[in-house]
C-alpha cells in the first residue's frame, strides 16, 4: 500500500468484531490504538491478540499503540446522571461530595482546590461549559456559570492557560504500563506530560517491566508547548502526538493550527515521530462521508509532514469505521501527490554527527537525484529507516528486517514500508540477494530497476549501518 502518511485507528465496540477489524486493516490501518481510558485489561489483551492474528492472516504489518489514561481531571457523578446549568448560576466543585445535584458535584482530583484561585476560568466537557472561579473555601471551589448547558457524569475539567499540578503518571497508568508490556505494545503514548522527566519515568517503568515500545508524548497541556518544555519533552521521547482536544481547551482553539505546524516541524528536525489527532473525521461517527472541512484538516496535516493521522471515536464507536479508513486513506494519498519535493534545501541546516545517520542522508540525496525505484534499508533496530523517513525525497523506503519488533515499530514511520527478511548469516552477497528477492516478491521492483541499499558491516550488528550501495536489480540474485 503506497501511502506515505500512516493511519492510526482507535479500537472500541465498533471495531472489536474480527470481520470488521479485518476489513479496516485491509482498507489501510497501519497502527491500532488501545485507549486505556476505556475497557478492561482483558478487553485490551483480546483486541491485541486479534490484531496480531489478522495481520498474519492478511499479510500486513500493523503496530499496536497503548495509550495511557493519564491524570484527566473529571467531575464526579450526579444523582440523575446529568444536570442543566444556566448562565449566571452559582455552582460548587466539592472534593468531599459523593453524589452531585443541581448545586454541586464532586471531583476526582482532590488537590484541585489547591490549584485554582479566584478569577481563574475552568472549562468543562472540552470547553462546552465555562465556570468563573469566585472563591475557594477549604475543599470547595465556588463558581459562577459563564456558559451553561448539560453537564453529565465524569466530564473533564481544564483550567484556561493550564497550570494544574496533577502528575503525568497515575497509579493506574503505572499498572497499565505493565499491561502494555504484556501485550507487546509497539508504542506507548503518555498523556499530559509537562516535562522530559515525565517521559523518562514512563520509559524507566516500561523497561523495568521488560517493554521495548517507542515512547510517544501526547502534547495536550499549555505548559508542554512552551519552547523550553517542548524541547525537553522531545529529547526524552521517540515521538509526539499533537492531541488537539485538551490542548485547544487550555491554549484556545485559534492557537492550535500554528502550534500543530511548529510541533511537527520541530519533531521532524529532531528525528522524532509525529501523530496528528482529535476530531479529524468526527462527522463520520454518524455519516458515511466526511465534511469538506475535515477533508481539508486531514490534507493539511499531511502537507505539514505528520507521520500519522489518528482516528478516535470514528473507529471506536462510530457507525462507519471501514468507510472512515477508506476516506482518510484517499485524502492522504491525494494530498501527498500535491506535496512539493525540495530535498536539497532541507539539507542546508543539517549536521550529521554519526556514521549511520550520515549514510541515511547520503541514501536520501542519492535516491533523490538518481530517481531510483526504492530505498532498501536493511535494519536491525529501525533507526536508519527512521532517519531516512524524516526527509521527503519522493522515493519510498522499505525497511527490511529479520526482527519482528522492528518491523512493527516501522509501521508508524512516514514513507516507510516494513518487510520481513529471514537472513541471519554474515555473507554480504547473500544478504543483498535476499533483499532483492524480497522486493521482487512483493512487487516493489523488477529486474533492471535501480535501488539504493543501506546496511551495516559486520552484518547483523544493531546500530552499525555504515554502507550505502547503488544496486541494479538482478545482479545479486542467483539464477
Amino acid at each position: 500500500m503506497i501511502r506515505s502518511t500512516k493511519i492510526v485507528a482507535t479500537l472500541g465496540p465498533a471495531s472489536s468484531d474480527p470481520a470488521v477489524l479485518e476489513r479496516m486493516i485491509v482498507a489501510g490501518v497501519d497502527v491500532v490504538r488501545l485507549n486505556f481510558s476505556h475497557g478492561t485489561a482483558d478487553d485490551h489483551v483480546r483486541r491485541a491478540q486479534m490484531v496480531r492474528d489478522i495481520c498474519r492472516k492478511v499479510g500486513r504489518t500493523v503496530g499496536i499503540m497503548a495509550d495511557l489514561q493519564g491524570p484527566k481531571i473529571r467531575v464526579g457523578k450526579f444523582q440523575d446522571g446529568k444536570i442543566q446549568l444556566e448562565r449566571g448560576a452559582d455552582f460548587v466543585l466539592d472534593s468531599d461530595c459523593d453524589l452531585g445535584d443541581a448545586t454541586k458535584v464532586g471531583i476526582d482530583y482532590k488537590e484541585l482546590p489547591r490549584d485554582v484561585r479566584p478569577a481563574d476560568v475552568l472549562l468543562l466537557d472540552d470547553g462546552r461549559i465555562v465556570f468563573d472561579v469566585i472563591r475557594v473555601v477549604g475543599n470547595t471551589i465556588h463558581c459562577s456559570v459563564r456558559h451553561g448547558g448539560i453537564l453529565s457524569n465524569n466530564k473533564g475539567i481544564n483550567r484556561l492557560g493550564g497550570g494544574l499540578t496533577a502528575p503525568a503518571l497515575t497509579p493506574k497508568d503505572m499498572e497499565d504500563i505493565r499491561l502494555a508490556t504484556k501485550i507487546s505494545a509497539d508504542f506507548l503514548a503518555v498523556s499530559f506530560p509537562k516535562s522530559g522527566r515525565d517521559m523518562y519515568l514512563a520509559g524507566e517503568l516500561m523497561r523495568a517491566a521488560g517493554g521495548k515500545a517507542l515512547l510517544i508524548a501526547k502534547i495536550e497541556r499549555a505548559e508542554a508547548v512552551v519552547p523550553a518544555a517542548l524541547e525537553d519533552i522531545l529529547s526524552a521521547c521517540d515521538g509526539i502526538m499533537v492531541a488537539r482536544g485538551d490542548l485547544a481547551v487550555e491554549v484556545g482553539d485559534a492557537s492550535v493550527p500554528s502550534l500543530q505546524k511548529r510541533m511537527i516541524r520541530l519533531a521532524r528536525e529532531r528525528n522524532k515521530l509525529t501523530i496528528t489527532a482529535t476530531q479529524m473525521m468526527e462527522s463520520m461517527i454518524a455519516s458515511p462521508i466526511p465534511t469538506r472541512a475535515e477533508v481539508s484538516d486531514v490534507a493539511n496535516a499531511v502537507l505539514d509532514g505528520t507521520d500519522a493521522v489518528m482516528l478516535s471515536a470514528e473507529t471506536a464507536s462510530g457507525a462507519y469505521p471501514v468507510e472512515t479508513i477508506e476516506s482518510m486513506s484517499r485524502i492522504c494519498t491525494v494530498a501527498e501527490q500535491s506535496a512539493p519535493v525540495s530535498l536539497d534545501r532541507e539539507f542546508l541546516d543539517r549536521v550529521f554527527t554519526r556514521v549511520d545517520q550520515s549514510i541515511a542522508m547520503a541514501a536520501l540525496f542519492t535516491a533523490y537525484h538518481l530517481k531510483v525505484k526504492a530505498i532498501a534499508s536493511l535494519t536491525e533496530s529501525g533507526s536508519t529507516a527512521l532517519w531516512i523517513s524524516r526527509l521527503n525525497c519522493g522515493v519510498p523506503v522499505y525497511a527490511l528486517t529479520s526482527q519482528t519488533s522492528t518491523r512493527y515499530r516501522c509501521s508508524l514511520f512516514r514513507d516507510t514500508y516494513p518487510l520481513p527478511m529471514r537472513h541471519v548469516g554474515h555473507d554480504r552477497e547473500e544478504l543483498l540477494a535476499e533483499a532483492e528477492q524480497v522486493l521482487v516478491d512483493n512487487g516493489v521492483v523488477k529486474d533492471g530497476d535501480i535501488i539504493v541499499v543501506t546496511f551495516g558491516e559486520p552484518i547483523g550488528k544493531s546500530g552499525g549501518t555504515n554502507t550505502m550501495k547503488i544496486v541494479k536489480i538482478g545482479e545479486h540474485r542467483k539464477p
